[in-house]
């Protein structure tokens, strides 16, 4: 199935501003090139044709940064004027998708897996929305997914002090482009306020993937990433 993707580049990254503060969090460098550009590989890799990116702060940076296309991968960019949320992004996107299923990614982290598999997976089992979950030996600083015995998403776990490990939310969805009316018109996120009302409503499974992954919002894991992602750059 045709398959348009939204790529959420709109945060602020506030905690990465002390290593990364002339740019948004998805362009920082990372292994010689802009974080997003591993994201946009995925998606050509995955056959996806157009990927629309949701930006914010620093918008203008885009365009010179990336241009209009990523190999045979189509770019166009949707700018927020005030901060809209994950869900509220989507939302704002959404209106310029024009194929029946949307694949969005989280532009700030990366799963080392091929979306083209998760994408026939998605459309194998009849989901409304899916999300692409990994697991990691450490939850406490992502909370974790709840699935029942047929994949299906029963419950997101708040954030634990203690370290357990889990299945986490890894940024990635799919799902059915008429959804995105039922998100709330203004600012909204995705992972609380919206995902937990569809689960009541909705079929949204899990794909759980044992992939490498790894997110930049925060120094630490932004310092890592340099090493992380040289696995994955193209020769």
């Amino acid at each position: 199935m045709e398959t348009t993707a939204i790529v959420l580049a709109g945060g602020l990254g506030t905690r990465l501003r002390s290593v990364v503060d002339d740019r948004p969090k998805v362009l920082a460098e990372v292994a010689g090139k802009p974080f997003v550009a591993y994201l946009l590989n995925q998606l050509e890799e995955a056959d996806v044709r157009e990927a629309i990116i949701s930006t914010g702060y620093l918008a203008e940076v885009f365009d010179e940064v990336l241009g209009d296309q990523h190999g045979s991968l189509k770019l166009r960019y949707v700018h927020e004027e005030s901060p809209l949320g994950t869900g509220g992004a989507i939302k704002w996107a959404g209106q310029h998708v024009n194929t029946p299923l949307c694949l969005v990614l989280n532009g700030d982290s990366y799963v080392a897996d091929h979306l083209g598999n998760y994408l026939d997976w998605h459309q194998q089992h009849e989901g409304d929305a899916s999300l692409l979950l990994v697991g990691v030996p450490d939850a406490s600083r992502y909370g974790t997914v709840q699935l029942d015995e047929l994949g299906n998403v029963t419950a997101f776990l708040e954030k634990r002090p203690e370290q357990t490990a889990g299945s986490i939310n890894a940024g990635i969805y799919a799902m059915r482009t008429d959804l995105f009316q039922q998100i709330p018109a203004g600012k909204c996120c995705l992972e609380t306020d919206v995902l937990p009302e569809w689960i009541k409503s909705y079929r949204v499974k899990g794909f759980v993937s044992d992939s490498p992954f790894i997110d930049i919002g925060i120094p630490e894991d932004y310092r890592r990433s340099h090493q992380f992602m040289e696995r994955f750059k193209r020769v």
